[in-house]
């Protein structure tokens, strides 16, 4: 058996910044831009918070949690921009019934 991990006390962030839990993201932030987002991501990844603790600090799902990190993972920093979520989601197919020709 592995003995428990202790926690990291700093982890490199997104800009190659060195990030702490004191200069983690307040956890009443509100509008989430892509640098704040990708340091809770790099947290999550380095130990410096677990899964739980940063959806519980910020107030996220598991699932909004995981956008992000897919995001990063599939489009790096730019897939993280919520104006461009259009370019980087893949469409759902819509089917659209055929109208008959006006006059019929």
């Amino acid at each position: 058996m592995l003995p428990p991990q202790s926690p990291q006390a700093s982890v490199i962030g997104p800009e190659g910044q060195r990030i702490t839990r004191d200069t983690l993201p307040s956890p009443n932030t509100k509008r989430w831009v892509i640098r704040r987002k990708a340091e809770v991501v790099a947290a999550v990844r380095g130990g410096l918070l677990t899964l739980e603790e940063a959806c519980q600090r910020y107030a996220l799902t598991t699932e909004e949690f995981l956008s992000w990190q897919r995001a990063i993972e599939q489009h790096g920093l730019p897939g993280l921009r919520t104006t461009r979520l259009q370019d980087y989601r893949a469409a759902p197919l819509r089917v659209v019934a055929a109208r008959p020709p006006a006059g019929e």
